[in-house]
């Protein structure tokens, strides 16, 4: 069956990554499960060669993927101080008071809202999977486990005002049907309302080899250009947005109703708008490239862990990051050459990694069995991984890191 663009329809679409055949990204495994059938799926990105929206197709649906669910924000001290000042600057910048109505779709657990929280803001959380909105609840916050939608803008609003503020991190990606998640976003948005979008920038993707934030979790790949789109169909116009360091470079958009004129668009909008078209991005050309640099990549690892293994070097990886997961099936490295992957996150430890079932043991370990290279997977918190391990420098440890391209230091 041919794919079509999930946001316009189309039918043309062009092959951006090919990255084979892959498991669920979070499917992480027991240790029963390592006996049984494991099910791959093609990991194939393509673009639309109509809206330039970069897609996977939807081999699985959301109920399964976010079924107990593996990933918790709140072990990232980067990703809590990042939600922290977001917070602080939304209260300030749109003079939000206790009377505010605030909404987040995909908390997580409670990771951001807890903020709100401390100010005794009036919050809801909306998160698909079960086991980390109880989390939230546990805490204290509002939480419902739904998917977002229209049908749950439209639960909500029975017995709930409209939102002042709706908050969409790294969850605009994540829903196969965009334009059914966005008429939400419009139902539950108060008049006057606003709407603040975080997801990682396609451009940062091309320009920096990031092939491993692709897996069937993410959807959808954007851009400015193409989010405009998107929510401009919908009846929302963006205002403003920002660039973020987050995810190894993400934007933020700010979006309201398209009829209300309280807030003026930002030169920032039209800059990145023509920042992205310099750069390519509604140019095939630049998305057939790609493949060419994500192979070279591949053959940079597989050199790396070879000669590293016929050194008898021993490698361990930090981070049971989803990306670490498309990284490791591509090229191809499993538990042969990588010993374990510490993780602080304890729902990962004592589980294996899909598909290439290495180990998932506490960050303790390392000091144990003294490493000689550390594979940091979530690249992007490498800063952070790296002050809190660098006491592998006492035995000559060294990380490594393989985007954007294969690294070695002390």
């Amino acid at each position: 069956m041919t794919p079509v663009c999930r946001f316009c329809q189309a039918k043309e679409l062009t092959t951006f990554a090919d990255l084979g055949l892959s498991p669920l990204s979070n499917n992480y495994r027991n240790k029963q499960q390592l006996n049984e059938k494991e099910t791959f799926f093609p990991l194939h990105a393509r673009v639309c060669n109509a809206c330039f929206l970069v897609q996977v197709e939807e081999f699985e649906s959301p109920d399964v993927i976010f079924n107990d669910y593996a990933y918790l924000s709140s072990y990232s001290a980067t990703w809590l101080a990042h939600a922290q000042r977001y917070v602080n600057h939304v209260i300030e910048r749109f003079s939000l008071t206790q009377d505010n109505n605030i909404l987040e779709v995909a908390s997580n657990d409670g990771y951001l809202l807890q903020y709100f929280v401390e100010k005794n803001f009036q919050v809801l959380g909306i998160e698909p999977a079960d086991n980390v909105a109880q989390v939230a609840r546990d805490r204290n916050i509002p939480t419902l486990s739904n998917f977002f939608g229209s049908d749950t803008a439209k639960e909500v609003l029975k017995t709930r005002d409209a939102f002042d503020l709706i908050i969409g991190n790294n969850v605009f990606a994540h829903v196969p049907d965009i334009n059914d998640f966005t008429k939400g976003l419009k139902l539950a948005l108060k008049s006057s309302g606003v709407i603040t979008l975080e997801f990682p920038h396609l451009l940062e993707l091309i320009q920096h080899n990031q092939f491993d934030t692709i897996y069937h979790e993410h959807f959808s790949y954007l851009s400015l250009s193409t989010a405009q789109r998107i929510l401009t169909k919908h009846g929302l116009r963006i205002f403003d947005v920002e660039k973020l360091p987050t995810h190894g470079g993400s934007i933020r958009i700010y979006a309201t109703h398209e009829d209300n004129s309280s807030h003026k668009k930002s030169d920032q909008v039209e800059q990145l708008l023509q920042e992205e078209i310099l750069s390519g991005i509604e140019s095939l050309n630049s998305y057939t490239k790609f493949t060419d640099k994500i192979l070279a990549i591949k053959i940079g690892v597989m050199d790396f862990f070879a000669q590293a293994k016929k050194q008898q070097k021993s490698i361990a990886a930090y981070g049971a990051a989803a990306k670490g997961n498309t990284l490791l099936n591509y090229c191809g490295i499993g538990h042969d050459f990588i010993d374990y992957v510490a993780d602080l996150n304890p729902n990962k430890q004592g589980r294996f990694l899909p598909g290439t079932h290495i180990p998932i043991v506490h960050p303790d370990e390392i000091r144990k069995t003294r490493p000689d290279y550390l594979l940091i997977l979530p690249w992007n918190i490498q800063e952070e991984i790296r002050s809190a391990h660098d006491y592998i420098q006492e035995w000559g440890g060294k990380f490594v890191t393989a985007i954007p391209e294969l690294k070695v230091s002390p």
